[in-house]
């Protein structure tokens, strides 16, 4: 592993936030699983790291998104970092291996090329670290807020976690420009090529838009349009009135998806509290309409087992057929419990019990109804590999396929239950993530679309 940035860490002096394993000095209490980890979940922990031993370069040490295929997103790149802090607050991973690899990722991160020399691109090879496309093949395709929001929280959660690689992390996110991803009415923007142009499109929906702004705010940006839920409207779903974002997919081309995931992450990662929240009272949300939400998520999933006997963890999930991928949702596109392909195919035969739905479920509630989801996932794994991406529920049959956020949202849930919400913001950190960086270049928007609105080509 490349072991330059010049940091230098004192192993001795350097200690989790707290210890995972029968700590005396536990957090308060809060919502959900509470306690050290079972011996059973200790192996959990030790198969979902699996993975990542796996599936980490070396010279990069970027991670595989999936199993053996050499290309990594920004989204799967936030969940291996919280994979890496997670594993080694529970003692998977020892002290030397968990610096040398945040080094070495920083390292990398630091020296991404751009696109555009704006923001990373959307997907990068892990052996190379150099911009390809989804097939990774050489490419510039763009960059994704809602991938770019993740990574600014677990970028968040290292610096307050491991105060020591704070000036790194600083160091890669003031090479990012976000004149383009932002608005001055905090809309975030995607970008993409286009007939020799860039093209930028609003991005996000209901859930992934709110949960994506947080990362953006935790660095000082205003994301008013982004964090605001309106326009929503509620579809009743076994009984329960589920949210939904109420922009047309078939006028704006995006669909509006309800899944699990950008609900729960916000419970374990940020506790559905507002990013300015420095309490370390978990057992209350101060951003009160999120823990709404992520409550009426949960119950419709509670109740469709009650009312059919069908287990219910919904998410988006890899596929081990084509078209090997599919938004597993509550509620899209007018329809509950409507399994569709990125561009709209319904495709019921594909719907799973997700295992990291399962685990961030079993993390958040701690009901009878989580305890059977964590039992029909907790065998659906090989012990050299990591755990399944799932089983089907028309079959049982598990997804034989083995994924970065999988496995990485099953260490955070698990490290979730031994300390509550992940990010604890120190109050050095009040002062918003303003000054321009040496290029004089903006962070901060100065370019702005006037009025805002549909973004255009630029």
């Amino acid at each position: 592993m490349r072991l330059a940035l010049k940091l230098f860490v004192v192993l001795a002096a350097a200690s989790p936030l707290f210890l995972a394993l029968g700590a005396d000095a536990q957090p308060a209490r809060h919502p959900g699983r509470n306690g050290a980890l079972s011996e059973q979940e200790v192996e959990f922990a030790r198969i979902a790291w699996r993975y990542f031993e796996n599936n980490t370069n070396g010279d990069t040490c970027l991670v595989n998104s999936v199993d053996n295929y050499p290309s990594a997103s920004m989204w799967d790149t936030a969940s291996a970092l919280g994979a890496l802090i997670s594993a080694h607050e529970l003692q998977v991973l020892a002290d030397d291996a968990f610096y040398d690899r945040v080094r070495c990722l920083l390292v990398t991160l630091r020296g991404l090329e751009l696109f555009e020399g704006e923001l990373p691109n959307k997907a990068y090879d892990t052996r190379t670290a150099t911009m390809t496309n989804y097939a990774n093949e050489p490419a510039a395709v763009g960059y994704s807020a809602i991938d770019l929001g993740r990574l600014l929280i677990w970028l968040r959660i290292l610096k307050e976690r491991e105060p020591y690689y704070a000036p790194a992390v600083n160091e890669i996110v003031s090479r990012w420009h976000f004149c383009n991803l932002l608005d001055r009415c905090g809309t975030l923007y995607g970008a993409m090529p286009q007939a020799g142009a860039i093209l930028s499109l609003q991005e996000g929906r209901l859930g992934y838009e709110e949960y994506a702004a947080k990362g953006f705010q935790l660095w000082g940006f205003r994301t008013t349009a982004a964090s605001r839920v309106e326009p929503v409207a509620t579809a009743r779903v076994a009984g329960v009135d589920v949210p939904y974002d109420a922009r047309d997919p078939r006028t704006l081309g995006a669909h509006n998806y309800v899944v699990t995931e950008s609900y729960g992450l916000d419970g374990i990662e940020l506790n559905w509290d507002r990013s300015d929240d420095r309490s370390r009272d978990d057992r209350t949300h101060s951003d009160a309409t999120a823990s709404e939400f992520a409550s009426r998520i949960y119950e419709a999933q509670e109740a469709r087992h009650a009312q059919d006997r069908i287990l219910t963890a919904r998410t988006e999930h890899q596929l081990d057929v084509a078209p090997w991928f599919v938004y597993d949702t509550i509620f899209s596109d007018g329809y509950p419990w409507n399994t569709i392909a990125e561009d709209g195919r319904f495709l019921p035969a594909s719907a799973a019990v997700s295992t990291k739905a399962a685990f961030t479920l079993w993390a958040l509630w701690a009901t009878p109804y989580t305890d059977l989801l964590l039992a029909s996932v907790r065998d659906q794994f090989d012990p050299e590999r990591g755990f399944y991406e799932g089983t089907y529920e028309a079959t049982g049959e598990p997804i034989k396929v083995f994924t970065a956020n999988n496995n990485g949202v099953i260490l955070e849930s698990l490290l979730y239950k031994v300390q509550g919400k992940l990010l604890r913001v120190g109050a050095e950190e009040a002062a918003p993530w303003a000054a321009p960086n040496a290029s004089g270049r903006c962070q901060i928007p100065a370019r702005q679309r006037s009025p805002c609105g549909p973004a255009a080509s630029r």
